[in-house]
């Protein structure tokens, strides 16, 4: 590949640049926020890096002079810790708390950070008590994942619950639906939302097309007829051509070295590379080389120095088998299979402009702020968890959203690669897509029904489920409500039923009572808001989870909570602790008829394994992180999610003191157990 540039881009080369220093100027719709949410309630839609953050600052601080409380809730750990980090250097660390599930810390503070999920929680127990959220404003940021379909039953929930007297600001990205959202917040709230549009990006987006050979041209250009954007005549030849040149041989991935190469030749570093899987990723920075670096002397050693700071009194972080290429290569891979802590570092060095590329899967693109000068996106699909799909138009957004540094750039880029599973005439349909509409995701399950029924009669919880946004789509009309009529029932009728149908079940159990009242076993089981609150509870009543064994808790614990699927093997292994494997066998044996019953009823339940639950053995009994790791299969980010949500269950566990004392502290000792140092970085 040599660097090479089609002569239409000159100018728009000649804008790249740093702007100059000004004083900062909100935007009218940064100010029409602000005004708005002093007065009703408020949904601000606007594109990724448009200044969404800055107007929560300004609420938040109006609302704390006030004397008053916020809530700020995010839908992602690593994106509340980095808020967090922010709002402690703008506000004062003793204004702020955070609340994720993993830490807590100054509940109390003026301005608490957290977890849709832990908000969602606060709600239930407010309900339940009677007593009023102390709250005074809730900021609900990336709104969008109301749409989510594994998360957006929270973001709905939390909308429904909310006090009126409560104030709400929605910050999204940009969706089609924003008005529709407003008038159902109004609907159920009694009071105005107003909807604050903004389409302009602060730092203008340009796509490029990266041919084979190394030669940058516009990946789009304005139709004569229709002024709308199509893919630019030679790009559109390249791909209806026969034999078509590839970016890289099948199986393997493009040369990333000279592509640094050609993108630095035109000044578009750095760049973040969306790339389909973690194994791409990781593979990706071996395919970099040192030549770039080597030609920065001081940015090398800015480098150099900033990985040390990092890394220091953290042997985990120190000693990690990327950081060789950090140093040499200034590239990084970004993943959920990395530990938490090392994708810390990777963003850390990323928003100080110490990288020149970062590889990442789709999912950085929603979780973490850290724009580049650059984006390049090598497919046009990506993995669901199930299956590989077309990026929607909402996605691309998302991706491309993080291509130009507000104050650092004039201009920033997308540029996608002709990659194996790239299929540009579809890219040109996404980009000319308008955002999509978001559904309402809304769904039943046992925690929410018990949580319910703590307040509630079935009659009024059946007036909740009609406040819901699925029942305002339904009521919408005939096209806009279709695919919720499909999903729920022309009258909510299939909503209803999967509410009987869990509430039977309970009643079935002895948690509920005929009358759709909880049992005592029923208000207990309401505080697992867990993974399988049903088959935990029942472990309890039946005396099967140890009450005195700290580490054996967390192990049985952790095949709940575990969502990757395994053979026996390990049980017919010599080497198993004796403790270990019978307290696993009897707890499977014994909930085998109850998990039975609830898959005969068309409910989940988790296959239960003794790998996890061995590896969380050995981590509780302190056996070295790098051992455990090499011998599973897990990568060190997926079991560090196993451990945190085994400890996420455990405290839920622990708040049974009343009623179960003895698990309650043996759930309090093992949490203390594993979440621990490089799981949790002090």
């Amino acid at each position: 590949m040599k660097p090479g540039s089609d002569k239409s881009l000159r100018k728009i080369f000649n804008k790249i640049g740093v702007p100059e220093e000004s004083a900062f100027n909100p935007d009218p719709f940064q100010i029409k926020a602000i005004e708005a949410i002093m007065k009703y309630d408020c949904l601000v839609t606007a594109p990724t890096g448009s200044g969404k953050t800055w107007i929560a600052e300004q609420v938040a601080q109006k609302t704390i002079q006030r004397q008053g409380k916020v809530w700020y809730a995010t839908p992602l750990k690593a994106l509340t810790n980095s808020i967090h980090t922010q709002f402690s250097k703008l506000f004062g660390k003793e204004n702020v708390g955070i609340l994720t599930g993993d830490i807590k810390e100054n509940p109390d503070a003026a301005i608490v950070i957290g977890t849709t999920e832990i908000l969602r929680n606060q709600l239930y127990d407010a309900m339940y008590t009677g007593e009023n959220l102390t709250c005074d404003l809730i900021i609900l940021d990336e709104a969008h994942f109301l749409g989510d379909e594994q998360r957006g039953v929270v973001w709905e929930e939390i909308m429904i619950y909310l006090p009126v007297r409560i104030p709400l600001l929605l910050l999204s990205a940009t969706i089609g639906n924003p008005f529709q959202i407003a008038k159902w917040l109004e609907s159920i709230r009694g009071k105005r939302c107003q909807v604050i549009e903004n389409y302009h990006r602060p730092v203008p987006l340009f796509t490029l097309f990266m041919h084979p050979s190394g030669t940058l041209f516009p990946l789009m250009e304005h139709s004569k007829s229709d002024q709308k954007k199509r893919l630019h005549k030679k790009v559109f030849k390249f791909t209806n051509a026969k034999n078509r040149p590839l970016i890289s041989h099948s199986g393997k991935l493009p040369p990333f070295g000279d592509i640094l190469q050609i993108l630095d030749r035109y000044h578009l570093l750095p760049a973040i590379f969306f790339l389909k899987s973690r194994a791409d990723c990781d593979q990706a920075i071996k395919l970099c080389n040192s030549s770039l670096l080597s030609k920065n002397p001081k940015k090398k050693a800015a480098l150099y120095q900033k990985i040390n700071e990092l890394v220091s009194g953290n042997p985990h972080l120190a000693k990690h088998k990327q950081r060789s290429f950090l140093e040499q290569t200034a590239t990084a891979s970004h993943h959920s299979g990395h530990l938490p802590a090392w994708k810390v570092v990777v963003e850390t060095l990323m928003a100080e402009g110490l990288l020149d590329a970062m590889f990442a899967t789709s999912t950085v693109a929603a979780g973490v702020n850290f724009p580049a000068r650059s984006v390049v996106v090598l497919n046009s699909d990506r993995f669901n968890g199930v299956e590989f799909m077309g990026l929607t138009p909402s996605e691309f957004q998302q991706m491309s959203g993080r291509a130009g540094r507000r104050g650092m750039d004039n201009i920033g880029f997308a540029i996608v690669l002709p990659g194996k599973f790239m299929d540009l005439n579809y890219v040109a349909k996404i980009i000319n897509s308008p955002p999509l509409d978001i559904e309402s995701q809304i769904a039943i399950n046992f925690s929410m029904v018990l949580n319910l029924l703590l307040s509630h009669t079935p009659d009024q919880i059946k007036l909740l489920l009609e406040k819901s946004f699925a029942s305002n789509l339904i009521l919408a009309g005939k096209k806009k409500g279709r695919k919720a009529r499909e999903k729920f029932g022309a009258g909510l009728e299939f909503l209803w039923a999967d509410f009987l149908d869990h509430m039977d079940f309970l009643i079935d159990e002895k948690f509920v009572t005929k009358q759709g009242t909880l049992t005592d076993d029923g208000i207990w089981a309401s505080k697992l808001r867990i993974d399988a609150p049903l088959l935990v509870a029942q472990g309890i009543r039946k005396n099967l989870l140890p009450l005195q064994d700290p580490p054996l808790l967390a192990c049985i614990i952790g095949a709940f909570v575990n969502e990757k699927e395994f053979t026996d093997d390990p049980l017919y292994s010599q080497a198993l602790p004796k403790r270990l494997k019978e307290a696993f066998l009897e707890a499977r044996k014994e909930l085998k008829p109850f998990a039975v019953k609830l898959l005969e009823n068309g409910f989940d339940a988790p296959n239960l394994f003794i790998q996890p639950s061995l590896l969380i053995y050995m981590w509780a009994h302190d056996e070295p992180w790098e051992d455990i790791v090499s011998s599973s299969d897990f990568a060190e980010g997926d079991l560090a999610r196993l451990i945190l949500r085994t400890g996420d269950n455990l405290r839920q566990i622990a708040k049974l003191e009343e009623t179960f004392p003895d698990i309650a502290k043996t759930a309090k000792e093992a949490m203390g157990l594993i979440l621990k140092e490089p799981i949790i970085t002090f």
